[in-house]
């Protein structure tokens, strides 16, 4: 699979990596395994040459198109078909956005921002293609997707309680049913400790199930994304 892609002019991935060639954030736009990906960068810092001021170096298989982030490197690997100027376009985006989500250009500041980062990598370049995109739509886009999911687990958490204080409304129904049948003589079964117990879990799983198919079929953007 991934031999067949070098034959194309795709975008294989983007990293912020360490100049030891850790991955620090790293994200696939086409099928790579993650091993692979880590070989690649972990290779990548051996091919620079000391004092060169270049910004791609080439493999056999694929090119790198880095851009240096202080101690920090934006990395970019692509396959050698790709256009270069269009890479170098593309990834000097992508070091813009990296100051849009981080204070300061260190690891440990990459990492706590690693979802938004890769959030709006996904912005930039869908199965290894350039979007036609700017800064400001990628901000906007990432921001109506973060105002979405809050919806939405706002939405999951009050269904949610709704689902719990009914359970406790008809667990006190069904034990006072248990205690006028008690009175009167007649056995109720099914209505002990456990079963009740058993019946809340139920409900309560066929309630998830339920808002996570809701979502699904109502949750997309309204511009189709």
């Amino acid at each position: 699979m991934f031999d067949s892609l070098c034959l194309l002019q795709v975008l294989l991935a983007a990293a912020v990596c360490t100049k030891a060639g850790k991955a620090i954030v790293s994200r696939q736009f086409v099928e790579m395994t993650r091993t692979r990906v880590e070989g690649l960068l972990a290779a990548f810092p051996k091919l620079m040459g000391l004092g060169k001021q270049h910004t791609f170096v080439e493999t056999e298989s694929v090119r790198y198109v880095y851009q240096p982030l202080e101690k920090l490197y934006m990395v970019l690997i692509t396959t050698k078909n790709s256009n270069i100027l269009e890479d170098l376009e593309t990834l000097r985006l992508f070091s813009r956005v990296i100051p849009e989500y981080c204070r300061v250009l260190e690891e440990g500041e990459i990492s706590d921002h690693c979802f938004d980062l890769i959030f709006a990598f996904d912005e930039i370049v869908a199965l290894g293609y350039r979007e036609n995109v700017n800064l400001a739509q990628i901000r906007t886009f990432t921001e109506m997707d973060s105002h979405e999911e809050k919806v939405f687990r706002a939405v999951r958490e009050t269904q949610e309680r709704e689902a719990k204080a009914e359970m406790r409304r008809k667990a006190k129904e069904l034990q006072q049913i248990r205690r006028d049948a008690e009175r009167s003589g007649k056995k109720v079964p099914g209505f002990g400790s456990a079963g009740m117990s058993s019946m809340s879990s139920g409900a309560h799983e066929v309630m998830l199930r339920n808002i996570s198919i809701g979502y699904a079929n109502g949750g997309e953007n309204s511009d189709g994304r």
